[in-house]
């Protein structure tokens, strides 16, 4: 049997909905598999571009003469030669570089159809980034958007940023999970958030972004990007002047009109509500015509921005689908 047709099961104490300390800690101890040089966790991710993993860098100091316990392959053969005497290269270590998180839990984030919810998954996903961080000595930032408000985590290092981070989300997404139930026991409150399940929109959380992260920051961008907007690729193209940008993209099997779900269900986008028949095949089709519609427009604005484009499943656990991808050369 291969991976791909082994059923998913729900991570280490993941209940698919609700966030929990236990369930991100449990990637401080993952990172060390993609840490140089292994391969990076960005290879391993199925997305439009392939990202190579960016080591710590040595910048060239000063020539000094040669002392013993000094590295030989240090030394500067052409100094050496011209004064008689040998001198050694001195380098100093690159500079950190901050990571910085924009992680949705937006409405449209909270939606699984199979295992877990896209703002769970990507929960999983900052949490492993932000151990990989710290163990590369970077700090760790993060802006958390829900759609209303943004809780910002300032780049932090050692293990102060990933706890940092984590408990921020855990806090953000039980805080939406609760309104989210509460809007669903009345009808009349429903239709009040509903007007208002938007009022930060997410070119909001790109502005701040850009005030908060320090230039030559590695900024990953965790989304299902249902709220991006062309009116935002400028700010996009200033962000990346003088930062690397990444965009991951959250997905879910239903999005694409993929489900054994046979009858008819109540759906809504936080602005309308209705029924579904998942029986009929025009339900499904279209679904996957709105998902590849929104696919062009993802694929197209990181395309012109040239911000390389990962995606990832809500409906197989993190670590499978990045210990399951396999790299084909040719």
């Amino acid at each position: 049997m291969t991976e791909s047709q082994i059923a998913p099961t729900l991570p280490s104490h993941s209940d698919g909905v609700n966030l929990c300390l236990a369930e991100l800690l449990q990637y401080k101890n993952q990172a060390v598999r993609w840490l140089p040089p292994a391969q990076s966790v960005w290879s391993q991710l199925n997305g439009q571009h392939m990202s190579r993993q960016k080591g710590r860098g040595m910048n060239f100091s000063e020539v000094r003469p040669y002392q013993a316990g000094d590295d030989i392959r240090a030394i500067d053969w052409r100094v050496t030669a011209r004064t008689g005497k040998t001198h050694t290269k001195l380098f100093t270590e690159e500079r950190e570089q901050p990571v910085m998180l924009l992680i949705d839990i937006s409405n449209s984030m909270k939606f699984g159809s199979k295992l877990l919810l896209k703002s769970v998954q990507a929960a999983h996903f900052a949490s492993l980034l932000s151990w990989l961080a710290v163990r590369e000595k970077d700090r760790i930032g993060a802006i958390i958007y829900d759609g209303k408000r943004l809780t910002e985590c300032k780049p932090t290092a050692r293990q102060q940023g990933p706890l940092r981070v984590i408990n921020a989300l855990i806090e953000a997404h039980k805080a939406q999970i609760t309104s989210s139930s509460d809007e669903q026991s009345s009808q009349q409150q429903h239709q009040q958030s509903s007007e208002n399940s938007y009022s930060l929109p997410f070119s909001g959380a790109l502005k701040h972004l850009h005030h908060l992260c320090p230039k030559g920051s590695e900024i990953v961008i965790i989304s299902d990007f249902y709220q991006l907007g062309l009116s935002d690729k400028r700010r996009l193209s200033q962000l990346r002047h003088h930062n690397r940008i990444q965009f991951v993209q959250i997905h879910d099997p239903l999005e694409q009109g993929k489900t054994s779900f046979t009858g008819y269900e109540s759906v809504t986008d936080n602005k309308q509500s209705l029924w579904l028949d998942f029986s009929a095949k025009k339900t499904k089709e279209k679904l996957s015509e709105q998902y590849l519609a929104h696919q062009l427009f993802i694929k197209d604005m990181a395309q012109t921005l040239a911000i390389p484009l990962h995606s990832l499943s809500a409906a197989i656990p993190l670590l499978q689908q990045l210990g399951g991808q396999r790299i084909h050369h040719g």
